[in-house]
């Protein structure tokens, strides 16, 4: 069972928390595969995701679980709420929170966002990804998607490519992957390298075929455009020549390497179409590990409110 009633990062959670996640979400992955997706661990409860940034996967999947739980499940998107009007975060979680919410599934461009309105609610948070600090979900699909292949996550050596800077992807996946014991080495542009993050317990490697020799898992990140207030690589061929995961370079990991990608990705920029559309790439199975990830999240934070 969760500790807490929010799930706000992976750097709050215990390894043997992230670990019975990844469990949970195995039965209710067979729930996705079965002909019948309708359960009732959410009956009579409600579920509200308050996203001020664009997403489709993250936002899709947290409805799709949420109903196929059988909660009452509604969105608000901010172009269409009274944040419009001047409407504050905290006012707007608030009345959120005052219509017998019990979950609120929210992503921000501030980093922090959920770790400020949390302890003013009485509905559990989740964070769907806040600026640069953490997408604690996306991480846990990431694993969930590392241990239904390998059957295992521990002793994994995993390499994430790309913008490090940028990511929250990265950061969450780092925390957990650590945390259950792989071997995880980071590559990418120095100008997209934060400073210090050899010190989370990763290795930096200094090319993309130092990076992948030998590894089990290769990630491709995407190239975060829109939170650069300036360009940090002279062109985008020429990051596409030194810092994408080709076939060339795939051909450098275990003959039994998977590639993921968090979506969305730019073809033949951190990953060319060949390598995207492999037998090796789980990336479309990512997209439905996803929902399982979701699932099981929403009914562990249920069954703890239900403990309350």
């Amino acid at each position: 069972m969760l500790k807490s009633k929010d799930l706000l990062g992976l750097k709050e959670l215990s390894a043997e928390e992230i670990s019975e996640i990844l469990t949970t979400a195995e039965m209710m992955k067979m729930v996705l595969d079965s002909n019948s997706k309708k359960t009732s661990h959410l009956q009579g409860r409600s579920v509200v995701t308050l996203f001020y940034e664009n997403s489709t996967r993250t936002r899709l999947s947290f409805e799709l679980a949420s109903k196929y739980m059988g909660s009452v499940s509604a969105n608000i998107s901010t172009s269409g709420s009274s944040v419009n009007k001047g409407e504050s975060l905290l006012d707007t979680v608030r009345t959120i929170d005052m219509m017998a919410t019990d979950i609120i599934i929210m992503r921000h461009n501030q980093s922090g966002a959920p770790h400020f309105i949390a302890p003013h609610l009485k509905s559990s948070v989740v964070n769907a990804g806040d600026g640069m600090n953490e997408h604690p979900t996306q991480a846990l699909l990431d694993m969930f998607t590392m241990k239904s292949n390998f059957g295992k996550v521990e002793g994994l050596k995993v390499v994430i490519c790309g913008d490090i800077y940028h990511s929250r992807v990265a950061r969450s996946n780092v925390i957990g992957l650590t945390k259950l014991g792989a071997e995880v080495t980071l590559f990418g542009p120095p100008t997209m390298l934060p400073m210090g993050i050899d010190k989370m317990g990763c290795k930096v490697a200094k090319s993309v075929q130092e990076a992948v020799e030998g590894c089990d898992v290769v990630m491709g990140l995407r190239v975060q455009l829109e939170r650069q207030n300036q360009s940090l690589f002279p062109s985008v061929s020429e990051y596409a020549n030194f810092y994408a995961i080709s076939q060339d370079v795939l051909k450098l990991a275990k003959d039994n390497a998977i590639v993921l990608h968090p979506g969305p990705c730019n073809h033949g920029v951190e990953l060319p179409s060949i390598v995207y559309d492999s037998p090796q790439s789980l990336i479309n199975e990512q997209v439905k590990n996803g929902v399982a990830i979701r699932m099981a999240i929403l009914y562990m934070l249920m069954a703890r409110r239900n403990q309350q």
